[in-house]
């Protein structure tokens, strides 16, 4: 595996004794370097960002442990540095934690206290990207800076993109399943004016067609059975920000036109309202659909086809960027060693070779999954080719039966996994069993919510 610790130490002998310790005890490898000049070189030449913790000495010739320290707080804040010393002034100790060391150990050092070190501050270094990561895309700053990928991967699409996130013009993003259209979208968004204002997701594909215009549009009090509060609607939540319309090709034809007038004229009109409110959004929808095809067969408007597609990024399908594939496979499994606090893993060569040689036919989001379940399985410090389980992706599938008045019977199906082999989430099988209840009442509401046992309330909610 690629070897995450750094051993910045003049004496030869304490760097072997180390680098033993840390195979015999965490299976870790650890690259040695004789100063802290090296140390600098070394990590301006870590391409795949291998190395995770620096363990350092205070004292070196050429450029001693302090000095070090101050640069890699500068030039690599995400990676924890573990200061030692022979010498038992406690000032040294002081100063190397005021200016950013996690831990400070005297030499010698007991082994087991080394080991329990160079654990939390693993665990620290993984989860302390996380939180940079995630706190980026809640505050609307998820930049371009953030996605994975090189020339011949997503460079061509990013250099179009860039130019789209300095103006205003609706983008639409299209590819297969699972290429992620929706990150795309929110580093388009963290890149324009718009940055840290809302970024509004919706999935249209998920919205019974009774409830899409409300959801959308918002709505009145009592403008329909059930309508029990006034709301807003997603366009007005994302006022100053970035609505993203995930499969907007699911659109109603009669909401597609109420969509087209909201591009034109700027405005919403919320079901049961009586006049038009102003919003500011920009748009940019996605679609795994040839859109061109269904307008030709009548399934989508024209005149709203070339609103919506002023700017198209098409999103290259995994199996085109395999040069990416190894370096988001790196990216999921630092997120989810940080989601299941554990040490930080690395791939086989074997590993390599397997996932590369993979097709992918569900694209980055089986690529997680598959990495996901391969952190949860493995019990070494090293993920193996076993334990990935690449078999296309089968979904089980339960028979769902729904009994009419007349004790006809009908047969629905729902895939209790996705595409990629995960399975899915309660809350998302309840959604889709409460679509199908739904089309086969024909859309009656009071039915289908006591059919399913939940008042009408509750079923609007869950909807919506």
């Amino acid at each position: 595996m690629s070897d995450p610790v750094l051993i910045v130490e003049d004496e030869p002998l304490q760097r072997q004794m180390l680098a033993t310790l840390l195979r015999r005890k965490l299976d870790y490898g650890a690259q040695a370097v004789e100063n802290g000049r090296q140390a600098l070189d070394l990590l301006e030449a870590d391409e795949r960002k291998s190395v995770k913790l620096v363990i350092m000495d205070l004292n070196m010739p050429v450029m001693g442990g302090l000095e070090t320290l101050d640069i890699l707080r500068q030039k690599y804040p995400h990676i924890p540095v573990i200061m030692l010393t022979g010498s038992k002034d406690i000032h040294d100790a002081v100063e190397a934690m005021k200016r950013g060391a996690i831990d400070f150990l005297n030499k010698p050092y007991e082994a087991d206290r080394m080991v329990v070190t160079v654990k939390n501050a693993l665990k620290i270094s993984i989860l302390s990207q996380e939180v940079t990561r995630l706190k980026s895309r809640e505050s609307g700053h998820f930049g371009f800076d953030n996605l994975i990928g090189h020339e011949g991967g997503l460079m061509p699409t990013l250099n179009i993109a860039r130019k789209a996130a300095s103006s205003d013009i609706p983008v639409l993003i299209t590819g297969e399943t699972g290429t992620g259209k929706e990150v795309f979208a929110q580093a388009i968004h963290g890149e324009s004016a718009r940055a840290g204002k809302p970024f509004i997701a919706i999935n249209c594909g998920a919205i019974p067609s009774q409830l899409v215009e409300s959801t959308l549009f918002g709505h009145e009090k009592g403008s329909f059975t059930g309508a029990t509060e006034k709301a807003a609607g997603k366009f007005r939540e994302a006022e100053g920000g970035t609505i993203f319309l995930d499969e907007v090709g699911e659109l109603p034809l009669d909401t597609q036109v109420k969509l087209l007038r909201v591009l034109q004229q700027k405005e919403v009109e919320p079901v049961g309202g009586t006049k038009a409110i102003p919003v500011n959004v920009r748009i940019i929808s996605a679609t795994n659909r040839d859109l061109q095809k269904e307008v030709e067969e009548g399934l989508f408007r024209e005149d709203l086809f070339f609103r919506l597609n002023v700017l198209e990024l098409s999103l290259p399908p995994l199996r085109d960027r395999k040069g990416d594939l190894i370096l988001l496979a790196d990216h999921f499994i630092e997120r989810y060693c940080s989601n299941e606090n554990c040490l930080p893993k690395a791939l086989s060569e074997q590993a390599r070779e397997k996932l590369i040689a993979y097709d992918w036919p569900g694209n980055v989001r089986q690529l997680e999954n598959a990495v996901r379940r391969a952190i949860v399985m493995s019990d070494s410090v090293e993920l193996s080719a076993d334990d990935f389980i690449l078999q296309g992706g089968g979904s089980y599938e339960a028979p769902v039966q729904f009994i009419s008045d007349d004790s006809q019977t009908s047969d629905f199906r729902i895939n209790l996994m996705d595409t990629e082999g995960a399975f899915k989430t309660v809350e998302r099988i309840e959604r889709e069993m409460m679509k199908i209840a739904l089309d086969y009442f024909d859309g009656n509401v009071t039915q289908t919510a006591k059919a399913l046992g939940m008042a009408k309330s509750t079923f609007y909610k869950k909807m919506v």
